[in-house]
């Protein structure tokens, strides 16, 4: 497959699961806000980096984020009957075991960035699982930021842990998510 069949696939893919989550949102009586309009130029591509404390981050990054992007995700995720289909398509798979596919994982998104496509990492590697608001980074984001002169566009996820407790992974409350984005983080220079 081309290089161009697969943008177009992946674009296609995207688009599906922004109307997926738009209508789980409508469904499950969540709403998801954000400031996107103020701040980001879609011409423009990023490193997004930010929190992760909830399954519903998922559905609030492909509603708030305003353009297609390449997530950096765990390859466990495959399993899941459906999604991961597409989930195969769209996201950059890591299996945090292997040292061989930390490194191809990381060549595969600078292949991304290089060529215009904005990627997103989660700087705490895994969904925080602690009632602490963060866990520490790992530094892979700002590396490759750095290394490839991509500006970071940081955001932060407010209160989707309340909306889905991991205590009861089949209890949604309804109610309003709320993103917010950061001012962009200049690398170049």
């Amino acid at each position: 497959m081309g290089v161009s069949n697969e943008k177009d696939g992946s674009r296609i893919s995207f688009w599906f699961l922004k109307f997926w989550a738009f209508g789980f949102s409508a469904l499950t009586f969540l709403w998801f806000s954000s400031n996107s309009k103020s701040g980001i130029d879609t011409s423009r591509t990023y490193i997004y980096v930010g929190n992760h404390g909830s399954f519903l981050d998922a559905v609030a990054l492909v509603l708030c984020i305003p353009q297609t992007f390449s997530p950096l995700g765990k390859i466990e995720r495959l399993k899941v009957p459906v999604f991961g289909w597409i989930y195969k398509r769209l996201v950059v798979m890591i299996d945090r075991c292997s040292r061989e596919s930390r490194d191809q994982s990381v060549a595969e998104l600078r292949r991304n960035l290089n060529g215009g496509q904005s990627i997103l990492i989660f700087s705490e590697g895994t969904m925080n699982k602690t009632k602490s608001l963060l866990n520490p980074f790992y530094d892979g984001a700002f590396r490759l930021a750095i290394e490839t002169q991509t500006p970071i566009m940081p955001f932060a996820i407010f209160n989707s842990k309340e909306h889905l407790p991991r205590t009861d992974s089949l209890l949604l409350y309804p109610g309003i998510i709320k993103m917010e984005f950061g001012n962009v983080i200049e690398t170049a220079g």
